[in-house]
């Protein structure tokens, strides 16, 4: 019997895997996926929220707010990318520069720091290419920007090497109470025990609770669609652009990432499909126009949409089910949950605290090293790699510099890749001008090689996604 059973391995569930890695536990993260980071965490803006549009007393409030704090130490010690790049909540009309004083209020009230109005010269002194029609701006120091798979792997990398398990590509199908704690039954038809379980599965939340508590929960998730330019667009700006925000959304925004491209993004439709459409493409264009005229659409690379998990309470659900002792539900993870889920990881510790025994371990690793980037190195540093291991001198993705040695490495780190998708996320090769065209066949032959597989059997994310389809002779 496990200690604690975590089902979901994006970013909130393996937060809470690191977390409960500080101390002696029995602990065991599953997903449904293949990978971490497959469902809610790959797609999204990446934005580390300042929280100046949450509502006081909420846990999106304080959560954001102490997510926010903690994130300049995780990315050091975790070594993932993140830049504290600030934010332009941008204002057109009087109206609107009504709208972002309140936002600024409203934000000093939870105790958002580094909140100011800008005019508009000084905006344009900051940001030159924004519409010139633009009023004023609430400027966000706090803001910033991280890539939110790497995070997410960056967490359950150091949660497996504090000891963590996770077993990956299984659903969990079943749960029921026993006297001990609770029985799990996965898609493969395997039991499992657990002293206690941390519901953390995104989309799936609402339906685990429900198989087991009379306390029902309902999530609608809302679709949002996003362009991603190359990296000539991603000089365009800076800072994170806003319009200003609406109920449903933070709104459309125009956006660097910490990789150097340009993202625009996301409308907002009450969908669960992961399509992206014509029209929505269409709507975000044209709506990013108001931000910037002069946007250079002939630089998309790719499109894609990502969902949020709506609940009808607009709150994180963080709390023990309350005719279920130890059966942790938390739900409702939408914007800010990437901002948030490092305090939601503390946050559900402490909840648990007076509920299992935690002892701390003399040992935790709180430190995980990064995976070598070629393309970040000096002249001086390739050679001495390529000199200890040929594999770095063997470009592969010719697009993003990443040689065979990185995707190797890649599949053998802690929580290794075993799809394209993944090494995709890991490396990012595949993610330049060719879109995977010309390394994709050369990447399965190395996941194929390294594995141990057919090259039949190499996937792009799921079992039902095969690369190539054939077997060789």
């Amino acid at each position: 019997m496990k200690d604690i059973i975590v089902i979901g391995a994006g970013v909130v569930g393996c937060a809470v895997a690191r977390e409960l890695s500080k101390y002696k536990l029995d602990v065991l993260v599953i997903d449904k996926n293949e990978d971490v980071a497959e469902g809610i965490s790959k797609a999204n803006s990446g934005i580390i929220h300042g929280g100046y549009n949450e509502k006081k007393g909420t846990l999106k409030a304080k959560l954001n707010l102490q997510g926010n704090k903690m994130m300049d130490e995780l990315a050091d010690k975790l070594q993932f990318p993140f830049k504290r790049n600030g934010a332009l909540v941008l204002a057109f009309n009087e109206d609107e520069l009504e709208r972002i004083k309140l936002l600024k209020s409203n934000g000093e009230n939870l105790g958002v720091e580094g909140l100011e109005l800008l005019n508009k010269e000084e905006i344009l002194a900051l940001e030159g290419n924004i519409n010139q029609d633009v009023v004023g701006a609430l400027h966000v120091k706090s803001s910033g920007i991280v890539s939110p798979y790497e995070m997410t792997l960056a967490f359950g990398e150091n949660a497996v090497e504090n000891g963590v398990e996770f077993r990956l590509g299984l659903a969990v199908t079943d749960i029921k109470r026993e006297d001990k704690g609770y029985k799990l039954t996965l898609s493969n038809g395997e039991n499992l025990e657990a002293k206690m379980v941390i519901n953390a599965s995104g989309l799936g939340g609402a339906y685990l609770n429900n198989l087991i508590s009379e306390v029902k929960y309902e999530i609608n998730p809302v679709r949002g669609e996003y362009c991603l330019f190359d990296k000539v667009a991603g000089a365009m700006c800076k800072k994170t652009l806003f319009q200003v925000p609406t109920k449903l959304s933070k709104g459309v925004l125009v956006t660097p990432t910490v990789d150097g491209n340009l993202l625009l993004g996301p409308n907002a439709k009450s969908d669960n499909s992961v399509s992206t459409s014509r029209s929505g493409i269409d709507e975000i264009m044209e709506t990013s126009k108001k931000t910037m005229k002069e946007l250079p659409f002939n630089r998309v690379l790719n499109t894609f949409s990502g969902l949020r998990p709506k609940v009808e309470s607009e709150d994180f659900i963080i709390e023990e089910a309350k005719d279920n002792p130890n059966f942790i539900n938390v739900i409702g993870i939408d914007s800010p949950g990437l901002t948030a889920a490092p305090a939601i990881s503390t946050y559900v510790v402490d909840l648990i605290s007076d509920k299992i025994q935690l002892t701390k371990k003399d040992n935790f690793k709180s430190t995980r090293e990064k995976m070598i980037r070629m393309a970040d190195l000096s002249i001086e540093e390739k050679n001495k790699l390529i000199k200890e291991n040929p594999a770095y001198g063997k470009m592969v993705c010719k697009c993003e510099f990443v040689t065979e040695g990185e995707i190797i490495d890649s599949i053998k780190r802690p929580l290794g890749a075993t799809t394209l998708d993944g090494i995709k996320r890991r490396t990012r090769a595949m993610m330049g001008g060719c879109q995977g065209t010309g390394c994709m066949i050369p990447i399965s032959m190395i996941l194929s090689k390294t594995l141990n597989i057919d090259i039949s059997d190499v996937n792009k994310n799921s079992k039902s996604s095969t690369v190539v389809g054939f077997k060789e002779d």
